[in-house]
């Protein structure tokens, strides 16, 4: 889950890293940086109350900065592109971490990444490397010129980073590259949905656990499976709430004066975690892995709902 408690954070530097994409170092304010892994994420709170999720592409090894990379393409992004010059300061929380790379011994990883998704993948790379993994990243893209980071990634590691840009004629096939399974290989990916829908598809044949996505989208799916209203007991407030098929648990749970921390409210970001105590839930979040969904031992209720007539929840 993400930390609570947001600071200030100012910009200490900014580059250009790719056409409609800027990179952003923050350091704190007064005081240190939380320690973070690769895979982590920070929210970023602008000042109308907005806030966006943005992957920390930097080394967690450089404890006073925190790299950011924003692409130009919703409001949040574009008021960053606009207004976080050098020295201006920022709201920031965090970190979060659902997309947690930790390398293993005898594994062997493949990253796939499209536009954008390249940010959590970056320190990704800079781990299995130090870890002496064996690793090869694919990343596509429209163009070179919109693809941050690609040309120190293929400076730094050579022949292991595989880039596929559109416009040149490059073409990443999924079937000849992922089609069949690759034992010990572990698939870590982040881009648009297109992508995440068509590895997960080329994967199917993998073993459980073999592909670990982040979603910058949210997965469309169809009607809840339980479709008449539900009741939350809600176990540390004393209360009990009523959820109707048309409204989310988050929704009735604030309506009752209980503060769930929420960023995105589609099932993107993971800020509104909560602990499930009881019942059985259907997660519709696009940030628990199916393992983690499987043991329903927490859920976001912003978009989750219960899958029987009640369930219980740590709030």
């Amino acid at each position: 889950m993400s930390a609570g408690v947001s600071f200030d954070a100012v910009v200490r530097e900014r580059r250009d890293a790719a056409d409609g994409v800027v990179v952003l170092d923050l350091e704190r304010a007064t005081g240190t940086l939380p320690h973070w892994s690769p895979g982590a994420h920070i929210d970023v709170i602008l000042p109308d109350g907005l806030e966006r999720q943005y992957s920390l592409c930097g080394s967690p090894t450089e404890r006073g900065t925190w790299r950011i990379g924003v692409l130009r393409e919703r409001e949040g992004s574009v008021w960053l592109h606009e207004n976080a010059r050098v020295g201006a300061t920022l709201r920031v929380r965090g970190p979060a971490n659902h997309f947690l790379f930790a390398p293993t011994a005898g594994r062997s990883y493949v990253f796939v990444a499209g536009g954008i998704g390249i940010t959590p993948i970056v320190p990704m790379v800079e781990a299995a490397e130090a870890a002496g993994a064996t690793w090869t990243l694919l990343y596509v893209g429209r163009s070179r010129s919109t693809m941050a980071f690609v040309d120190e990634l293929e400076a730094r590691y050579g022949e292991r980073v595989e880039m596929f840009a559109a416009d040149e004629g490059r073409r990443l096939d999924l079937t000849e590259r992922l089609g069949t399974p690759v034992a010990r290989a572990v698939v870590y990916a982040c881009g648009p949905a297109r992508l995440l829908e068509a590895l997960d598809a080329t994967m199917a044949g993998w073993p459980r656990g073999s592909l670990h996505v982040e979603r910058f989208e949210a997965k469309v799916l169809g009607p809840p499976v339980w479709s008449e209203p539900f009741e939350v007991d809600l176990m540390m407030s004393g209360l009990t709430v009523t959820v109707p098929p048309e409204r989310s648990i988050l929704d009735v749970v604030e309506e009752n004066g209980i503060v769930v921390p929420s960023s995105c409210r589609v099932g993107t970001c993971g800020t509104c975690e909560v602990a499930v105590v009881d019942g059985e839930i259907e997660h519709r979040d696009s940030v628990l892995s199916p393992e983690e969904q499987d043991a329903n031992r927490t859920m976001m209720p912003c978009v989750s709902r219960a899958a029987c007539e009640r369930i219980t929840l740590e709030l």
